[in-house]
């Protein structure tokens, strides 16, 4: 049935492009907010082809249908487009087309290319518009259909926001408005327009549940000296913060009225927006008064002040707690032969780490992945796929938490029996990558590129390695994945700077066999000053030990092994005091020196 649905409705979305005069349609996995996680009233791509990754794009045609997504969601991909007649293309495999690329190939000059314009960002419209336009295609920005094809389309998110106390974010609004006012005049601005959603809730203090996982609130704003005004559905907005956003100097008008806001500003007005995650449709819509830069709360988001910092350490240590207690459960239930499922993993961690008051949410859908499914990389069980876990293999688990004063990311892979030897050679060599990134020092101004090597050497060496990032930033309280910088292949601009929270993740994934992962998130900190400049480091904030099992000692050095053990006694250092009994005694035992054989 969902295959006939799949063919149903690209059938009618082909009827509306012939009626409009499209030969090629682009369905992006993206809303006018630059965003990676998306409220289901933007879920038109999963809608039109089955697929549910966070990332991937529908190319559609009167006689083709292709899904581009990268490697995390290869297998997942496979599974979910299967029947369909929906073509699968793997981005960053050799021999793999680009869009704009396959477009010149299958689209005739003369011929029109169909997108939503508040659906692509500013920059990938010009990268997408200039290559068609050097093979004659034009390229049409106001094809938006889903009201038409998609009948039962969700309504607009309409959870109330609330306010985030400044005791957990440090500074007030009115104070980051500020900021951010200070940086447009060497901008050549007057005014800025910002659409990313966690960019907004962080400016304002405000969260909300708009978006799974993602305390965010469907919103765009304008900041300008003469006050700001924030674009939110009504019925979002209490008396209560109505009144918060006044004596921070926000005005509010309703969502739907952000076309008519744009056209309405002053002709002379120069208003800064960001080309990466502001859409074409703002830049059109505000015409020669758009100054197109990059994000002026991007950086001061990203490097948390210390109020935050201290509220990350409670949140990481409560987090650790929590995980204690449910990796007992874990071990229990099979212990004592009863059934678990993948699906009873995230439901144990969500019930530990729930008992907190602290606790708002999950930082993203769980991935327990059990044996074969540990290879899928963003994997997550649902009635139908959820597998029983057995007393024996591997178990890869990455989750999180959103609490008030902090987000969590950990992942963490466990024996369940007695470890085979590839099981512990890999293991080993993911974690040696692991420690090389967490104990590097490196001056200031280095980028995630510079370091990325790190912990893919030890896989390289071995005919080995993995393709997706090594790690990503990750917000307060906020989105778990948090820009602008990462750890990862291909060049980001944005160095590595003091205050910012990043993941070490390195990998490996062996399809239908096992998937290992080993995540901590570490914070940015100043190592050392010399004749040679300033010097960063990473400090892990993650409180929670790895499998000792798991080490094959005979490839690892003496540092490696001490790094562990002064890990593993930090982790006790810290937990043991918020531990007791049974709990308390397990923890030790996890955390006892690793030994060479």
């Amino acid at each position: 049935m969902k295959n006939e649905n799949i063919a149903g409705r690209l059938n009618e979305f082909r009827r509306l492009m012939k009626e409009n005069g499209v030969a090629a349609a682009i369905v992006p996995q993206a809303d006018p907010h630059a965003s990676e996680y998306l409220a289901e009233h933007w879920q038109l791509r999963a809608f039109l082809s089955g697929f549910t990754g966070s990332a991937g794009t529908l190319v559609i045609t009167e006689s083709a249908a292709l899904l581009w997504t990268d490697s995390r969601y290869f297998l997942q991909a496979a599974q979910e487009l299967d029947g369909t007649g929906i073509i699968l293309m793997k981005e960053g495999v050799p021999g793999t087309p680009g869009i704009a690329s396959w477009l010149v190939a299958n689209v005739l000059p003369g011929q029109t290319v169909g997108i939503d314009g508040m659906l692509f960002s500013v920059d990938d419209y010009k990268a997408l518009e200039s290559t068609l336009r050097a093979h004659d295609i034009k390229l049409k920005t106001d094809f938006d259909v889903a009201p038409q094809v998609w009948a039962e389309r969700p309504e607009l998110p309409s959870a109330e926001i609330f306010v985030h106390d400044v005791k957990y974010a440090g500074h007030t609004a009115k104070e980051k408005l500020q900021q951010v006012l200070n940086q447009l005049p060497a901008l050549q601005a007057d005014a800025v327009f910002i659409s990313a959603l966690d960019e907004i809730a962080w400016l304002l203090n405000i969260r909300s549940s708009d978006v799974a996982y993602n305390p965010v609130a469907t919103a765009f704003l304008y900041v300008s000296p003469n006050g700001s005004t924030l674009l939110v559905n009504p019925e979002k907005i209490t008396p209560e913060v109505e009144e918060y956003l006044k004596s921070q100097g926000v005005s509010v008008m309703p969502y739907s009225q952000v076309k008519t806001f744009l056209t309405s500003l002053p002709g002379r007005q120069r208003v800064l927006m960001d080309a990466q995650r502001s859409v074409v449709e703002v830049r059109n819509l505000l015409g020669e008064r758009a100054v197109e830069g990059s994000s002026v709360v991007a950086l001061p988001k990203a490097c948390k002040n210390e109020v935050q910092i201290a509220g990350i350490r409670n949140a990481m240590k409560r987090d650790g707690v929590a995980l204690v207690h449910a990796f007992m459960e874990i071990e229990d239930t099979l212990a004592e032969g009863r059934e678990l499922q993948e699906l009873d993993v995230a439901a144990i961690l969500r019930k530990h780490r729930g008992a907190s008051d602290m606790f708002f949410d999950e930082s993203f859908g769980t991935i327990a992945g059990y044996g074969p499914h540990g290879a899928i990389v963003h994997y997550e069980a649902d009635e139908e796929s959820s597998s029983r876990i057995e007393p024996h293999g591997l178990l890869l688990i990455d989750s999180g938490a959103q609490y008030l004063d902090g987000t969590t990311d950990i992942t963490r892979t466990i024996s369940l029996g007695e470890p085979t030897e590839l099981e512990k050679r890999d293991f080993t060599l993911v974690m040696k990558g692991h420690i090389a990134l967490g104990r590097q020092i490196f001056p200031s101004g280095t980028r995630g590129a510079q370091l990325d090597a790190l912990a893919r050497q030890y896989l390289w060496m071995n005919g080995l390695s993995y393709l997706h990032g090594t790690g990503h930033g990750v917000g307060h309280f906020l989105n778990v994945h948090e820009g602008p910088q990462s750890i990862r292949l291909n060049n980001v601009p944005t160095p590595l700077m003091a205050g910012m929270l990043t993941s070490n993740e390195p990998g490996l994934y062996r399809e239908g066999i096992h998937g290992i992962r080993c995540e901590n998130l570490v914070l940015t900190v100043p190592a050392m000053t010399t004749e040679f400049g300033e010097f960063l480091k990473f400090e892990t904030l993650t409180l929670f030990p790895f499998d000792l099992k798991l080490f094959d000692t005979s490839i690892m050095t003496d540092e490696e092994i001490e790094w562990l053990n002064v890990y593993h006694a930090h982790v006790r250092e810290e937990l043991l005091p918020e531990l007791e009994g049974r709990a308390a005694q397990w923890l030790t035992d996890k955390t006892q020196p690793l030994v060479r054989i």
